[in-house]
């Protein structure tokens, strides 16, 4: 009787397990599925109704021709560049802060955290004028590094945050192992540390590309000519038909995509660093 229980608990528990790994990838999966429908099917395709689960026609004429429409592909580019400054940044000022608070104690230590949290709870809006003329004054208004600034500062906190739980997953013992061999810290970093946190460093890259490539405010507040593609579709996408509309959004969801698919292989291992 024990046994059988034990086995039907077992059981209802992977069933549940399955069924919300189901519910989490149609959450995700099919949201880009109709956007991608929307995109490739064409004017009739975006206003057929009802709705087909497969294509009946698929075009890429309308992405093409949305491709070709003057300033996209500079958006594009822009938009590349600041994800890119906003990651290296991320990585190369928040892992160092996320290792002083994973391996040191100092007083301030708790609020200095609250504080790194609290910043992504202050609004944007009340900081845009002195942003645009601080950014005028230092000459990276309407540029691509200005841009890509102000989004680090928004990815700054998480890069801090959740590094620190990474390097907290790392233990100490290896660190102090490297230093009996004759490494420095730092040389004991890079050779220990660095290659095992190495999983979580990329979560926070793909976090902090995410941050960058979504955010519409700064970027349209920023810039004039130099926009980045979300800011750039919110001004041309307003009068656009649908279809269009939908092959925008279908071209703002891909590089994110892709940029989580090429790195996949350390997403998965993140959860080895955790189980430590």
């Amino acid at each position: 009787m024990s046994a059988s229980r034990t086995a039907s608990f077992t059981g209802a528990r992977t069933l549940l397990f399955w069924s919300g790994i189901v519910v989490l990838c149609a959450w995700v999966l099919v949201p880009i599925y109709l956007v991608a429908l929307g995109a490739l099917g064409g004017k009739t395709g975006v206003y057929k109704w009802p709705k087909s689960i497969l294509p009946s026609s698929i075009s890429i004429d309308p992405f093409l021709l949305f491709l070709k429409t003057e300033g996209v592909a500079t958006a594009f580019l822009n938009s590349l560049g600041a994800a890119a400054i906003t990651v290296v940044l991320s990585i190369l000022i928040g892992a160092p802060a996320g290792y002083a608070l994973a391996r040191y104690q100092f007083r301030g230590k708790d609020s200095f955290r609250l504080l790194v949290l609290l910043t992504r709870a202050f609004p944007l809006a009340i900081l845009a004028l002195p942003l645009t003329v601080s950014f005028i004054r230092m000459g990276l208004y309407d540029t691509v590094v200005g841009v890509g600034l102000v989004h680090t500062v928004l990815a700054l906190p998480f890069a801090a945050l959740v590094t620190q739980g990474i390097f907290m997953g790392v233990p100490r013992e290896l660190e102090e192992a490297a230093w009996v061999f004759g490494c420095s810290r730092i040389e004991a970093f890079f050779r220990i540390v660095a290659p095992i946190a190495l999983p979580g460093l990329a979560a926070t890259a793909v976090f902090a590309f995410v941050i960058s490539w979504n955010e519409v405010f700064a970027a349209s507040v920023l810039t004039v000519r130099n926009r980045t593609l979300t800011a750039y579709l919110l001004t041309v996408l307003a009068e656009s038909p649908l279809h269009y509309r939908f092959a925008g959004g279908l071209l703002l969801i891909l590089p994110s995509v892709v940029f989580i698919f090429a790195i996949r292989r350390y997403l998965f291992a993140i959860w080895g660093i955790s189980s430590k």
